[in-house]
C-alpha cells in the first residue's frame, strides 16, 4: 500500500490527494528530482546563473486622462473660490463690527439730543425766550378772518404727450442708471 501511495505522488501533480499544503516536502522532492543526475557543480553554477541575471521591470507609461485634468483645475476653483468666501465674510465680519459701534454711539446721542428737543419745546421756555424777544399776543386790531364757506375750486392743466424720441431716451436713462446703481 505504501509502494501505491509512492508510485501515485510522482505521476503527476494531479495524482495528489487534497491540498499540496499537507504535503509540506512536496517542494523540496521535486527540486530533487529536477536536479537528480547533475553534478554539484553544475547545480551551483545554475543557481548562480540564475542569481546574476538582473530583471528590470518596465512599467507602461501612463496617459493622463484630460477630463481628469479639468477636473483636478476644477476642484482647485472651487477651493479658491472657497477661500475668497471667507475672506469676504471676514470683511464683512469686522464691518459689521465697526457698524455697531457706531450705532451705540448714535443711540446714544440721540437720547442726548432727545432730551434738549424736548427741553427747547417747553412750553414756559418757549413764552420766556418769545417775551424776551420782544413777541407779544397779538390784539385784535392785527387779526383777520378768511371766509371759507365758499367751495374750493383747482385748474388741472393737461400736459403735454412726450413724443416717441423722448420716451427712448428716459426709457435708456433709466436702464443705465439701474445698471450703474446695481455695480455700485
Amino acid at each position: 500500500m505504501a509502494s501505491a501511495a509512492r508510485d501515485m505522488r510522482y505521476r503527476g501533480k494531479q495524482a495528489v490527494n487534497g491540498s499540496l499544503a499537507y504535503d509540506l516536502d512536496y517542494a523540496v522532492r521535486e527540486r530533487e528530482l529536477r536536479h537528480a543526475g547533475e553534478a554539484p557543480r553544475a547545480r551551483e553554477k545554475a543557481k548562480a546563473r540564475v542569481l546574476e541575471t538582473p530583471r528590470v521591470l518596465v512599467r507602461a507609461r501612463q496617459v493622463v486622462s484630460p477630463l481628469a485634468v479639468l477636473s483636478v483645475a476644477a476642484i482647485m476653483g472651487l477651493a479658491l473660490l472657497v477661500l475668497m468666501s471667507y475672506v469676504q465674510l471676514t470683511l464683512l465680519s469686522a464691518d459689521t463690527v465697526k457698524l455697531q459701534g457706531q450705532l451705540e454711539e448714535l443711540e446714544s446721542e440721540n437720547v442726548t439730543l432727545t432730551a434738549q428737543y424736548q427741553r427747547m419745546f417747553d412750553m414756559a421756555s418757549v413764552k420766556e425766550a418769545a417775551e424776551a424777544a420782544g413777541m407779544s399776543k397779538p390784539s385784535s386790531s392785527q387779526m383777520s378772518h378768511l371766509d371759507l364757506s365758499a367751495g374750493d375750486s383747482a385748474v388741472a392743466y393737461r400736459q403735454k404727450e412726450p413724443g416717441l424720441f423722448s420716451r427712448i431716451l428716459s426709457s435708456l436713462h433709466g436702464g443705465v442708471y439701474a445698471v450703474v446703481e446695481y455695480f455700485d
